[in-house]
């Protein structure tokens, strides 16, 4: 199966997820040509199979038209089929209508919709819209603010491998909102999403560094987190390496530069 790039990777990997319940060398060539780019060819093998009420490919169909993938634009139509498919229980549709209605795309924007869709996906075990929940308990947005549900969505979903949530967690354990308050455990899911690659987690743990929290003050791997941060486009992390480097002396900045050239290199794992 071809590398997924951008905004589609989550998209496609819950086709893929769905391939193994599918039949029918129709979708399999369908499904090959999104993944090719191909948006002509994959809606001409996937509309018969969502006209004949096939799940995936009804979600599919709903991907190209909210997304204007080789068809124009045009969210009436996506919310056409995001709604047939999530009808059959199908979560990647649920989800979609979730943030349909969340941003108000093709439909009035409605905060309490959106909930309603992003729970029934999430307690099938989606991850983007457990995620998503969590962020609608942790502002209050349509339901009413709880910060302990908030978190024990994000929980679901940083197990399940939401790089957002993780770095949601590793904040909520440092301020203690939602949950006790543990240094070493906001620490251990800020290092999870900075080794993946999430800049905002890279300047979080960059400022554990600093001052201590979670982990002993280590001035230079603050400063490797924060360029590594800054390198990505973190204002913050930039803010942590150039506080940092006036209580360092040359030598320390040079290994910390050193080490956050070495792990750029090897793209975070293991630093």
């Amino acid at each position: 199966m071809k590398k997924l790039i951008g905004p589609f990777c989550l998209t496609f990997t819950l086709l893929a997820g769905g391939v193994g319940a599918s039949s029918g060398a129709d979708y399999e060539k369908g499904l090959d040509a999104f993944l090719a780019g191909d948006y002509a060819t994959a809606l001409g093998e996937f509309r018969p199979l969502a006209e004949s009420g096939h799940a995936i490919a009804q979600f599919t169909l709903g991907v190209l038209y909210d997304k204007g993938l080789g068809v124009p634009q045009d969210f009436d139509i996506a919310l056409k089929w995001y709604t047939l498919a999530a009808d059959q229980g199908y979560a990647g549709a649920q989800t979609a209508l979730g943030e349909m209605y969340r941003k108000g795309n093709g439909v009035p924007q409605d905060n309490r919709i959106a909930a309603r869709w992003y729970t029934l996906a999430a307690e099938q075990g989606h991850a983007g819209a457990q995620y998503s929940l969590g962020r609608m308990y942790y502002e209050g947005e349509g339901i009413s603010q709880d910060h302990k549900r908030a978190s024990g969505w994000f929980i679901l979903a940083a197990e399940e491998g939401h790089l957002l949530a993780q770095s949601q967690l590793g904040v909520m354990y440092a301020t203690g909102e939602g949950v006790q308050q543990n240094l070493e455990t906001a620490v251990r899911w800020f290092t999870i999403a900075a080794r993946r690659g999430l800049p905002s987690a890279q300047a979080y743990l960059s400022g554990m560094y600093a001052l201590g929290k979670g982990v002993p003050r280590n001035l230079i791997r603050a400063h490797m987190w924060g360029k590594i941060a800054a390198s990505n486009g973190n204002t913050q992390g930039a803010r942590v390496r150039d506080d940092v480097s006036e209580r360092m002396t040359p030598s320390q900045i040079e290994k910390a530069e050193k080490l956050a050239s070495e792990c750029i290199r090897k793209q975070y794992k293991e630093c």
